[in-house]
């Protein structure tokens, strides 16, 4: 009797590990998903800022 309790302890147990790793992989996941999302919008705001710079450049340039 006490072989299969040890079993299903240790079945137990090795379940609630796999639990905690998977919480710990979408907190992760998460926490990746917020970063891209800010590097995504610091991109956009360097093109865009880059996209006026050379609109003024090309300005200048016309102007000569």
């Amino acid at each position: 009797m006490f072989w299969p309790m040890l079993a299903i302890a240790v079945g137990f147990l090795g379940l609630a590990v796999l639990g905690v790793l998977a919480v710990r992989v979408f907190l992760e996941a998460q926490r990746l998903g917020r970063q891209v999302s800010d590097s995504a919008a610091r991109i956009n705001r360097a093109a865009e800022d880059l996209e006026r710079a050379s609109m003024s450049a090309a300005r200048s340039v016309d102007g000569l």
